[in-house]
């Protein structure tokens, strides 16, 4: 039996990235997924290559979410994936001192509103019902500050806070329905690829990346999506209200041996 056989999974920001990688896991082990993506052309191009229904989603938008607890009124797992960095445009400033407000309220929009509205979609879904699995892609960011992505930082260990929120909040309704976040750190997605490029120099480039996380290398999005996969699954029906770590060690602490 496949981990996920007939559970109906709703997952954001899903055209590529983690998001599709765990959009791909989810229709392997069985789920019947509803692929969402602000970007209508590659998400529906990514949902008929996997044989999944596509639903044009801006998670900023509450009519969009209106519209999808309209198309998809009931759901067993919401992977809250959608995210942006606030360098999607070009290198603009995101310290403490010359961030702007309207691009660090940008930031949040999506990370954090797009997350909070997608838990609220998410409990609607699955409380008819009573049980489910909620999945809120948060960052190593979201744990350790980032003097220059201070935006993005802030709405992931926003994202890390809230998820717990909404745990204990199902749990006192008694409801089954369990809210969990991951954590990726340098995981190998297209964001990465304007700072590695392809020339000559890109595996010098890659290792320089990863220099002080203790396995060496850019984690895989099919990494991220194998947690979130047992996270989806009934077999973690006693997991909720924390936090997965997928860094290759890098919180772990110094990975130098004393001299």
């Amino acid at each position: 039996m496949q981990r996920l056989q007939s559970k109906i999974c709703v997952v954001t920001g899903a055209a590529r990235g983690i998001g599709h990688a765990i959009a791909t896991r989810f229709h392997a082990e069985g789920g019947i997924v509803v692929l969402t993506d602000s970007d209508s052309g590659a998400g529906q191009a990514a949902a008929d290559a996997l044989g999944c229904r596509f639903v044009a989603l801006d998670v900023r938008e509450e009519d969009d979410w209106a519209r999808l607890a309209h198309e998809v009124p009931v759901a067993d797992v919401v992977v809250n994936n959608a995210g942006v960095t606030g360098f999607e445009g070009g290198m603009v400033p995101h310290d403490p001192e010359h961030a702007a407000l309207a691009d660090w309220r940008a930031v949040h929009a999506v990370n954090l509103d797009g997350t909070f509205l997608g838990c609220r979609y998410a409990i609607g879904a699955m409380k008819a019902v009573g049980t489910g699995s909620i999945i809120n892609i948060s960052s190593r960011s979201g744990l350790v500050g980032i003097p220059g992505a201070a935006a993005y930082a802030s709405s992931k260990a926003a994202i890390r806070n809230h998820s717990k929120s909404v745990a204990l909040y199902c749990a006192q309704q008694g409801w089954r329905i369990r809210c969990n976040s991951l954590h990726p750190a340098a995981i190998l997605t297209p964001i990465w690829e304007p700072m590695l490029g392809d020339g000559p120099d890109r595996e010098t480039r890659m290792a320089a990346l990863v220099a002080d996380t203790p396995l060496k290398r850019f984690g895989l999005p099919e990494e991220v999506a194998a947690v979130a996969a047992m996270l989806a699954s009934d077999e973690a029906t006693y997991i909720t209200g924390t936090e997965v770590n997928i860094d290759g060690g890098l919180l772990a602490g110094s990975a130098a041996s004393p001299g």
